[in-house]
């Protein structure tokens, strides 16, 4: 019988000429999308020889995928806020963010790859989607360390629902994910679906002191 050959370790390009590929990979992507990409194309633009991004890619999986996740440092520790509320406005906004445009339009491009191309969407789940989705996961375990939400609350649904609602609205309905978008759906659907009454009255009392004052 004919085992299937291990997959190679490839060692990474590093510094400066690792960060000068990654960019041209991400131009060509920002202008072709996913199905024109070519690794001809990035070696063109990167000024390096295609045999360079070989050794070190294996293919346009390997390095759009690489690109995409080098957008954002996902390694950095997630600041902790003291809130739910704070937390999410950091993992949602701000570079490499839902109001990113850059980092929107680039998700765009790849959509239809994700569908047809089962390689290339088990990668970018893998290694890009993830650890997105753990950022947001740790938002969600600390806010229930610290007794804030409802009793029952279902997090494998809670935590992916803020940036399905914003990318629904963005890729859908065609309205720009800004901060002000997010920071409704958060305030006006999330955070009431989530919190304790007697929590979402404090957080949004804090976060909207103004709005708490003409109420009363």
């Amino acid at each position: 019988m004919n085992l299937p050959l291990p997959r190679l370790h490839r060692p990474r390009v590093e510094g400066d000429r690792q960060r000068e590929i990654l960019d041209a990979a991400i131009e060509v992507l920002s202008e072709v999308g996913y199905d024109r990409f070519t690794m001809d194309a990035v070696s063109s633009r990167a000024k390096v020889s295609k045999a360079t991004l070989y050794r070190h890619w294996e293919g346009k999986v390997d390095l759009v995928v690489d690109a995409l996740s080098n957008l954002k440092d996902e390694g950095d520790e997630l600041p902790d806020t003291g809130t739910l509320r704070g937390d999410l406005l950091t993992v949602m906004c701000g570079h490499g963010g839902l109001d990113d445009q850059r980092s929107t339009s680039l998700f765009a491009g790849v959509l239809t790859a994700i569908s047809r191309d089962p390689e290339f969407a088990s990668a970018f789940r893998e290694r890009f989607i993830a650890p997105k989705v753990e950022r947001s996961d740790a938002c969600w375990r600390r806010a229930a360390d610290r007794g804030e939400l409802r009793e029952g609350l279902d997090l494998d649904l809670m935590s992916p629902a803020c940036a399905g609602i914003v990318l629904h609205r963005t890729f859908l309905l065609g309205e720009a994910p800004t901060v002000d978008v997010i920071t409704k759906v958060i305030d006006q659907i999330i955070l009431p679906a989530a919190l304790k009454p007697s929590v979402l009255k404090r957080e949004l009392a804090f976060a909207h002191p103004s709005a708490t004052k003409e109420k009363k």
